[in-house]
């Protein structure tokens, strides 16, 4: 049986991964607080700028099965170095975009390098982390991850503001270059990971049958997408307009309200992982998270206006019910081989990511068809009653995560169907 062998730079190990993480987490969210601008310069409707920020979704949940197998092959130093580089380019040729064909690009080779991300995280603490710190660490990882996000609201915004949105996104790709040399540097691959010997389960192919006949695999995926979905679709994209139309904040103000929601899920994140590690329960905790998370943005989108310290409140809430979905990614390594850990957190992480990919364009395009055809600045402005129906399908598949939570199996434990490696 395959064991994860306990490094001693483990802790260097981790924080290298969280801050890619969070260098990606910025580029995910930064289109919210560039809306405006990029509807402007690109003369784009609210679908086409879903479909811009999706673009980063599409190769970044296309490629995760892929990178959970090449994770359990080649390991992560060099996969995730070369994905922060990938990563650079593409926020250095969308800074320069004069075209949405550019920009396309240059957003796709964001998402491309930025799939390697969280996997790769995983797949760190998977290997070189006590066992027993897995749900904590992955936790961590997902704090740091809200840390980019909250640069990318208030922080980006007012930078944005101040320069326009081509500078940030070219010191992004900097950025990503220094992120890369720190990974090669630090992270370190457990011996005989690059043998080219065949996988423990016989070959990567039937180690995805595996994982992909069980259907714990599957309920965790979908909980984790439904649990996700608010986070990229509101606080992502749409969460930063809906708060400068229903409430007329400028746009520093609306971002640092909804970086609340990113602040709950920071928070949210490790102490989940710890309540779970400590209490050796899921399944409550995942349910009371969908919940929460649902009916938290109900009040946000249907009671409207509200003091913003109840906005706050509300979104936080929303953030840290949502941030139980750290634990799926535990579910589906319980409930497989540890030989196809990889896969298996690929697939649920397909579906947390594919999320994002269906609700940004999918919101965008309800606002769209909603649109009463009022412009400001160049930029289409929508009214409440567009948005309550745009995110009503975010509600909708809150409650079906709540549904699947209770359908996890309880099991904690790795089962040891696996041989020893040759």
């Amino acid at each position: 049986m395959i064991s994860p062998r306990i490094q001693s730079n483990w802790p260097a190990a981790v924080t290298v991964a969280g801050l890619f993480f969070g260098y990606v987490f910025v580029q995910r969210v930064a289109p919210g607080v560039m809306v405006t601008d990029l509807m402007r310069d690109f003369d784009a409707s609210g679908a086409v700028m879903g479909n811009l920020s999706a673009f980063y979704f599409y190769s970044y949940a296309s490629l995760q099965i892929v990178v959970g197998a090449m994770m359990d092959r080649f390991g992560p130093r060099r996969l995730m170095t070369f994905a922060a580089l990938i990563c650079g380019a593409g926020s250095v040729l969308f800074s320069v975009a004069d075209s949405l064909a550019l920009a396309y690009a240059g957003r796709l080779m964001i998402g491309i390098g930025a799939a390697f991300s969280f996997v790769g995280a995983l797949t760190v603490i998977h290997q070189c982390c006590p066992p027993e710190k897995f749900s904590f660490l992955s936790g961590i990882v997902q704090a740091a991850g809200m840390g980019g996000a909250l640069l990318g609201q208030a922080p980006l915004g007012l930078w944005v503001d101040a320069s326009g949105w081509r500078d940030p996104l070219l010191f992004g790709g900097l950025f990503a270059a220094l992120v890369g040399l720190a990974a090669w540097m630090v992270l370190r691959d457990p011996p005989g990971q690059n043998e080219t010997s065949e996988p423990v389960t016989g070959s990567m192919f039937s180690g995805l049958v595996q994982v992909c006949r069980n259907p714990q695999t599957w309920l965790a995926a979908i909980v984790g997408g439904t649990l996700t979905a608010p986070m990229l679709a509101f606080g992502g994209l749409w969460g930063v307009p809906f708060l400068q139309s229903i409430y007329g904040y400028d746009r520093p103000t609306a971002a640092a309200v909804t970086g609340a929601l990113f602040i709950g899920w920071g928070v949210g994140a490790p102490v989940t992982g710890w309540l779970s590690d400590r209490w050796g329960r899921r399944r409550p905790i995942l349910f009371a998270g969908a919940v929460s998370m649902t009916v938290a943005l109900a009040l946000v989108v249907w009671l409207p206006p509200l003091p913003v310290t109840v906005l706050v409140l509300l979104l936080a809430i929303n953030g840290f019910g949502s941030s139980s979905m750290i634990l799926t990614f535990a579910a589906a390594r319980a409930s497989n081989s540890a030989a196809s850990t990889g896969l298996a957190l690929g697939i649920v992480n397909t579906c947390v990511v594919g999320s994002g990919a269906i609700a940004q364009p999918l919101l965008g395009s309800i606002l769209d068809f909603n649109w009463t055809g009022d412009m400001l600045d160049g930029a289409r402005i929508y009214h409440a009653e567009a948005y309550q129906l745009a995110f009503l399908p975010l509600l909708i598949t809150g409650l079906i995560g709540a549904f699947c939570a209770l359908r996890l199996s309880p099991r904690e434990h790795i089962p040891a169907r696996t041989t020893e490696r040759s």
